[in-house]
């Protein structure tokens, strides 16, 4: 039997608390006080008058303030490192896992978001307590509501008994990752083609501005938008639709492995310097690419809330008409996703099948259509390892392990591929590698979440397990590349 702590606080009965984040109370009772105190007396006196159990005697009141703080403090310097590098690898994607407890990290999570407000010296009301997120690490920037179990309101278990059961929820998933998967790959495909040679004639194979970087590019911007900022908003609306759209759709419009087999190209041509500025360069730009959608998407959330602000209360008004709140509605929204993803997985295979013979980069599409959602299915997997850390004790849980199994497994297949398509030379074969590197491995590779990982690891205590990150990741699959592509081609003699 778990024990747990029972108490009653404003207005709520609090039972079977886990004695691990009890901590979190003390500090969360700490500022209930203090928020109370400056909204009765409209000051903010740091010395706050304690009423109940904090008035007994004034020893007694500042013993106990003096011991929440010793007590917050030694608990926050014990976990503070496993807690901060479990948030930043988790912070682009942690799988079916978020389904699990339907918040990124329980016990984690609601720590450190509560140590760095503290840090950063806010005040938490418990009403407010449901701000609080990892996505956005500074105080002054919490834009995601974080649902705590522990501190649950009187209506919230109706609401859960409205939610579709485990099977039906992983099934609506995999089916919101697959609609927004192939919608991923027709855009990737579109802005591969609008800044290629045929069109703008930005991009180019022979150049470190290889064709999948203004993909790239685009999706790490709105990876800083929807992954950061409106993350929590739209996980309001709809969990699994969050996780369609950043998972599903943000992850399949980048792709690494399209990326580290350009540089592979250039350096087998003999061209190393481009090779290495060709990394270099994408990593500088889709690192900026997040951090200006996180910096835009924040001055539009102000906007939006200066404008949707009721002046009589002071908070911005919510229309939640939209929000899958019952089981009808998810069961409603899964039907239509599932109709949808029929229609696109027919028209793909009809269109394939029609322009299969003639190895046009239309029937790679819509090949890539037919097996994108595989990847995604494969990469949201893996997801659930990132955070974990290797073995019973989690050893560098700082390291996302899933991102990073899929990005380098992912490139090490395309580079294989590309091998093989240079050695058998068949028009029909280009086509399925093509497509296959276009939708699965295309899909199975990310650079939304990578790029949203290493910012976490960058704005945490220690920014230099970003530059590691990227180091290892890049470093694995170019090495690797070289072996499986590069020799086979110089030995070979492959053109």
């Amino acid at each position: 039997m778990k024990r747990g702590i029972h108490f009653h606080f404003n207005g709520v009965n609090y039972q079977n608390i886990n004695l691990i984040n009890c901590y979190v109370f003390v500090i969360l009772l700490r500022n209930a006080v203090v928020y109370r105190t400056d909204m009765d007396h409209g000051t903010h006196n740091p010395e706050p008058t304690r009423t109940g159990a904090f008035s007994r005697t004034g020893s007694l009141g500042s013993s106990l303030r003096k011991r929440s703080f010793s007590i917050s403090s030694s608990v926050s310097y014990r976990i503070d490192d496993d807690i901060g590098s479990e948030a930043v690898s988790e912070a682009g994607d942690i799988g079916d896992r978020a389904l699990q407890s339907n918040r990124h990290s329980v016990s984690s999570s609601c720590r450190l978001s509560l140590d760095l407000a503290m840090e950063g010296g806010s005040v938490i009301h418990p009403e407010d307590l449901h701000k609080v997120s990892v996505a956005s690490p500074v105080p002054e920037d919490v834009t995601s509501p974080l649902p705590l179990d522990l501190l649950k309101g009187p209506g919230d278990e109706k609401q859960e008994k409205q939610r579709l059961p485990t099977s039906l929820e992983y099934i609506s998933c995999l089916i919101h990752l697959a609609v927004f998967g192939i919608l991923g790959v027709f855009t990737r495909y579109l802005l591969e083609k609008l800044f290629g040679p045929s069109l703008l004639g930005v991009t180019s194979n022979e150049t470190i501005v290889y064709p999948n970087l203004p993909s790239n590019m685009v999706g790490s911007f709105l990876m800083g938008w929807w992954g950061v900022v409106f993350k929590g908003d739209m996980s309001q609306v709809s969990d699994i639709l969050a996780v369609g759209l950043i998972t599903g759709y943000l992850g399949s419009v980048t792709t690494f492995s399209g990326w580290n087999q350009k540089m592979l190209d250039l350096s087998v041509d003999g061209h190393w310097v481009q090779a290495i500025l060709g990394f270099l360069i994408g990593l500088f730009l889709v690192a900026y690419s997040i951090i200006f959608g996180i910096e835009t998407a924040k001055g539009f959330r102000w906007i939006l809330k200066k404008l949707n602000t009721r002046p009589e209360k002071g908070v911005p008004s919510c229309n939640c008409n939209w929000t899958l709140n019952s089981s009808r509605r998810h069961l409603v929204a899964m039907v239509i996703l599932l109709l949808v993803l029929g229609v696109l997985l027919s028209v793909s295979g009809l269109l394939l099948k029609e322009e299969f013979n003639s190895g046009s980069s239309g029937a790679q599409l819509w090949l890539a259509c037919l097996v994108g959602p595989f990847g995604v299915w494969m990469r949201w997997f893996l997801a659930r390892l990132n955070g974990r850390g290797l073995g019973k004790s989690g050893i560098l849980r700082w390291l996302p392990f899933g991102t990073l199994i899929t990005n380098v497994s992912a490139a090490c297949i395309m580079a294989g591929l590309s091998t093989i398509e240079k050695s058998v030379n068949i028009k029909n074969f280009d086509t399925v590698a093509n497509g296959i590197q276009l939708g699965f491995l295309g899909c199975l590779s990310t650079v939304s979440t990578f790029i949203a990982e290493f910012n976490a690891m960058r704005e945490s205590k220690h920014p230099w397990r970003a530059y590691l990150y990227a180091s290892t990741t890049m470093g694995i699959s170019f090495v690797l590349g070289i072996l499986i592509y590069n020799v086979p081609v110089w030995t070979k003699g492959f053109t």
